[in-house]
């Protein structure tokens, strides 16, 4: 039908048909803020909020002290670890100065340094003793921070125990705010639909059609896109048993609508042509010609073979004669294409058989 508009008018429906994506497009993105922000109606909880208050407070408290406890136990260690290296060091320094010293004294063999050897011998066992002490205060340290870390285990397990316990509970209560949310955006977006639907079956048609599939557009896509995000696995369920009912209503809504298109097309076609002619408009006619179709029973027709002047379906009229130069033209035209004669004066508008050159009125009556 577009063939059979005037250019302006083409041009203004395109420009209508952008109004409706952008309409639609705001109104888009209005609903997906609506939509994305509805999740804040409810109360974030945590799995904690599911563990016992008294349990809660007994274990976190027992983990902070046992972590207390790690980390002096950890300090002390480092610093018992790091003098225990110091006098292990100061140790074998002292032994290499007394053994070079030995090997001296055996070489000289003077009685006179018996009393020296018994003082170094006498100081480096001293550091070896500082040594041993050092050792031990290391090991001490390592024994209190291995109890604190196992404390700070059993803590640890105690709490992923209650954490475990709670998760369940969490679980669930998680689920019923999502039921909760998908029902809040499913309360805003199915009558989106359903008024999409009535729209569609009732305004689509109308003055102000522009809107009326912008809104159509917005409310498929914020059922049918922006709510399969936010929807939980029994959301699906309800997406697709909506899709179903829908198709299955348009699909009620195109069999009836075909079988009445049908009925009607069979009662035209009973009419009288001259009826039938009148009832078409010009723009359906014009239309369903430039598809290659019948006006009258939108049948297909080879309208370029120059034989076929009538509908060998129905029987309408397709080409006549013009009235004034008898060119072949289209029998919906209202001129002339080849002079511009009205179509009023052709013959078939005179009742004159197509191909039967009409009377010159123009010429005198002939004397008896």
């Amino acid at each position: 039908m577009s063939k059979s508009l005037r250019l302006p008018e083409k041009w203004f429906r395109r420009g209508l048909w952008l109004v409706a994506v952008v309409f639609a497009s705001f109104l888009i993105g209005l609903g997906g803020l609506v939509v994305g922000n509805l999740p804040q109606a409810e109360r974030v909880q945590e799995v904690e909020d599911f563990i016992p208050q008294a349990d809660a407070q007994r274990v976190r408290a027992a983990l902070r002290q046992a972590q207390t406890v790690e980390r002096q136990a950890d300090k002390a260690r480092d610093t018992a670890r790091l003098k225990y290296e110091a006098e292990k060091a100061r140790y074998q320094s002292a032994r290499e100065s007394f053994d070079n010293w030995v090997a001296t004294r055996r070489a000289t063999e003077r009685p006179e340094q018996d009393s020296e050897l018994i003082a170094r011998t006498q100081a480096l066992d001293k550091i070896k003793q500082t040594e041993n002490q050092a050792r031990q205060l290391l090991e001490q340290v390592e024994q209190t921070s291995l109890a604190a870390s196992q404390n700070v285990s059993a803590a640890e397990s105690e709490w992923r125990d209650l954490h475990d316990a709670a998760y369940p509970l969490w679980q669930a209560r998680q689920r019923e705010v999502e039921l909760r949310v998908f029902l809040y955006r499913l309360a805003i977006t199915l009558p989106l639909l359903v008024a999409a639907g009535w729209l569609f079956a009732r305004q689509r048609k109308s003055t102000w059609w522009p809107f009326v599939w912008g809104f159509i557009f917005f409310a498929l896509f914020a059922f049918f896109v922006e709510l399969v995000p936010y929807l939980p696995d029994y959301g699906g369920y309800v997406r697709y048993i909506v899709g179903i009912v829908v198709t299955v209503l348009l699909g009620r809504y195109a069999i009836l609508a075909l079988n009445r298109y049908l009925e009607k097309q069979k009662l035209q076609e009973a009419l009288p042509e001259v009826q039938r002619r009148v009832e078409l408009g010009y723009d359906v006619a014009l239309g369903r010609l430039a598809k290659s179709v019948c006006p009258g029973c939108e049948r297909p027709v080879d309208l370029k073979n120059t034989e076929i002047d009538f509908c060998p379906h129905c029987g309408i009229g397709l080409f006549d004669h013009c009235g004034h130069c008898n060119t072949r033209k289209s029998a919906f035209s209202r001129y002339c294409h080849a002079c511009g004669t009205p179509a009023k004066e052709t013959p078939a508008a005179l009742g004159v058989p197509p191909g039967v050159a009409e009377p010159d009125r123009s010429a005198p009556p002939s004397s008896p």
